[in-house]
């Protein structure tokens, strides 16, 4: 029986940067259950999003919090079993999948699968089947235990990058001869970046703030890095793509505004500038279509079958680790505590585009 106590870190929904710790109850597992105990996990701009768009895309369906109007914001990280009521995971082995902010939590492994197991709780139902599925270390082809920060922190923004630039690539770019990206300095948009720079079929341009524009710069991914305040002065009369990642809503209406019918395809990808305020009228030219990326991978599983389309998101990773570790000061925090800290400034835009924040559980 579980007797040892366990917190859960709660975010106050649209006021992100407002935490809190909580110890729930701990009930003994179910027939068929796993208790699983956090060992690290990643805190990125990835995260802010999450909450952001909590309601929305359904991520704080996850893991609920039990309490109206706070959530448990999910994060990609591993963890240990250390009860077991299933076949599908013993005590001892190690996953990587998407975790809660929390010392345990308790899922329902359907049937083991290609060294994988899918959370089949009730709540679970229906929510996304990338973040439902848990991966076993012993049989991931993309682990290596010296590597784990970096797994961490960019497995889950990799994975988008790679489905961003694969999904523009092929729609023929929409016909575009540029892709802008906000938040340019993120994480998730300079992999993207690097990827359709590779191809040399698009000029590839960064918007971010001025104080990260040197930083964004020297990574070497983009043909040209401006800061949002140049937005007035780009050729307007260039057909182009616009991937935001930054979900601020200045900064979109400003790039419609400039670029109207020249303006291609508007992704929406992320809301790294979740507090910036929302304008309700829609921006000119083409309304923007919100990317979803387990869409993408359900699209290309069809193509490639999931053993193809492994191998080329791992071919692609391989290749993308050394600009990982090159790009990253990772930054290991030990708790939930520090967590909660590290989590605030993110969400209050204070974090440094170079750290890459770890933290560990004890």
């Amino acid at each position: 029986m579980h007797t040892e106590s366990s917190m859960d870190l709660l975010v106050k929904k649209g006021a992100l940067a407002q935490t809190k710790l909580v110890a729930p109850a701990q009930p003994p597992l179910g027939k068929g259950e796993v208790r699983l105990k956090v060992d690290l996990f990643s805190l990125t701009a990835n995260n802010v999003t999450y909450g952001a768009a909590g309601d929305f895309l359904k991520y704080w369906q996850f893991y609920p919090s039990g309490e109206e109007g706070w959530g448990r914001v999910p994060v990609w990280g591993f963890a240990t079993v250390t009860e077991s009521t299933s076949a599908a995971a013993n005590v001892g082995e190690r996953v990587y999948g998407y975790l809660p902010m929390s010392d345990t939590f308790v899922v329902k492994p359907g049937e083991k699968k290609n060294g994988a197991f899918a959370d089949h709780s009730a709540h679970r139902q229906g929510l996304a089947p990338v973040y439902n599925n848990y991966v076993l270390n012993a049989g991931d082809a993309l682990y290596a235990k010296d590597t784990e920060a970096m797994q961490v922190l960019f497995r889950p923004l990799f994975t988008t990058s790679f489905l961003i630039d694969d999904f523009l690539a092929d729609a023929g770019f929409f016909g575009a001869s540029q892709v802008i990206f906000s938040s340019a300095s993120a994480k998730t948009s300079y992999a993207a970046a690097q990827l359709l720079k590779a191809r040399g079929d698009v000029k590839v341009v960064g918007l971010t703030s001025t104080s990260n524009v040197a930083f964004t710069k020297g990574l070497g991914f983009y043909d040209d890095v401006l800061p949002y305040e140049a937005i007035g002065g780009m050729d307007g009369s260039a057909p182009s793509v616009f991937v935001d990642i930054a979900g601020n809503a200045g900064v979109r209406t400003a790039v419609h505004a400039k670029f109207g019918d020249s303006l291609k395809y508007s992704c929406a990808v992320g809301a790294t500038h979740w507090d910036a305020p929302r304008q309700d009228q829609m921006p000119a030219g083409p309304a923007p279509k919100m990317f979803f990326a387990p869409d993408v991978v359900k699209k290309r599983i069809g193509d490639w079958g999931p053993a193809g389309f492994g191998q080329k998101v791992g071919a692609a990773w391989a290749a993308f680790l050394p600009t990982a570790a090159r790009t990253t000061h990772v930054v290991e925090s030990v708790g939930l505590e520090a967590a909660s800290r590290v989590f605030a400034d993110l969400a209050s835009g204070l974090g440094d585009p170079k750290d890459g924040h770890v933290v560990r559980l004890d």
